[in-house]
């Protein structure tokens, strides 16, 4: 295979891509970065006008579309999906992106883990796990019924390895792994090995949900606990969202067209160090 070759494998011309959660920080730039590729990029998300801010960082040949969908509701996949098709003619891949943690599901001093309020480990839960699972029956569908297609979950370093305070979301992420696992072997052997799933499995990358737990609202400094992050990462600092990119592409791409069923850490490091 020679150059020009390889660089064509990173050319989604015609291919459409939804990303669920893609208003997001994280999923933005992911989008961004495939719109810069010339896929057609859908943005998936529970409130469509947050798209605004990563819509508006397109340039005037994007080929997009915006949609509701709420990853815990079926029929407004369904529904969502209806309208994809009807744009765009086809799904191609998917980004389950959607997740995330809540506050009232984290130990803290006047929180203990036998207080966590059970509809608030449920709804971490169900975010992560049931939000990756309900869209990929319903857009894995019409890749089952094209005989190819690409799944792209996004897993976590709590997955690797538990993490303190955060038990309802680090469950839920090893779910996912373990969900990304069992539907590349069941999509491979039930109805094409075209159809390929994977996960990425970020390390520490600053969000609005985590924020709280690793930068001290007064004065933004690192808590105690951002700053164990720091010296348990070899690279000494949170990943940016642009480093999600050469992996999500690779993944996507024919590039990776061998591989299915891994989970591949993003993490500076992080799970490579065992602090000493």
């Amino acid at each position: 295979m020679n150059i020009q070759e390889l660089s064509k494998q990173y050319d989604f011309t015609g291919k459409t891509v939804v990303i669920t959660g893609g208003a997001g920080v994280l999923m933005g730039e992911m989008a961004c970065a495939l719109v810069g590729c010339n896929a057609n990029v859908v943005i998936l998300d529970r409130d469509p006008a947050l798209a605004d801010q990563v819509v508006r960082r397109f340039d005037n040949k994007a080929k997009y579309l915006v949609v509701k969908g709420d990853v815990l509701d079926k029929e407004s996949l369904s529904q969502a999906a209806a309208q994809i098709i009807g744009h765009f003619g086809r799904i191609d891949c998917l980004i389950n992106g959607a997740g995330g943690n809540n506050p009232k599901a984290t130990t803290n001093p006047e929180q203990s883990f036998f207080n966590l309020p059970a509809d608030s480990i449920k709804f971490v839960s169900d975010l992560n796990l049931l939000g990756t699972i309900l869209p990929s029956q319903v857009f894995g569908k019409y890749m089952a019924d094209q005989k190819e297609g690409i799944i792209l979950n996004v897993s976590s370093m709590n997955a690797f390895r538990p993490l303190t305070r955060i038990p309802a979301y680090s469950a839920a992420k090893a779910a996912v792994s373990n969900f990304t696992q069992w539907l590349a072997v069941h999509m491979a052997q039930e109805y094409s090995p075209n159809i390929r799933v994977n996960a990425i499995a970020p390390g520490f990358f600053l969000t609005e949900q985590n924020r709280f737990l690793l930068t001290d609202k007064e004065t933004g400094g690192l808590t105690l606990r951002g700053k164990k992050i720091m010296d348990h990462t070899p690279m000494g600092r949170f990943g940016k969202p642009e480093d999600l990119l050469g992996a999500t592409l690779w993944l996507l791409s024919p590039a990776s067209e061998f591989v299915t069923g891994i989970v591949l850490p993003i993490d500076g490091g992080f799970s490579a160090y065992s602090g000493v």
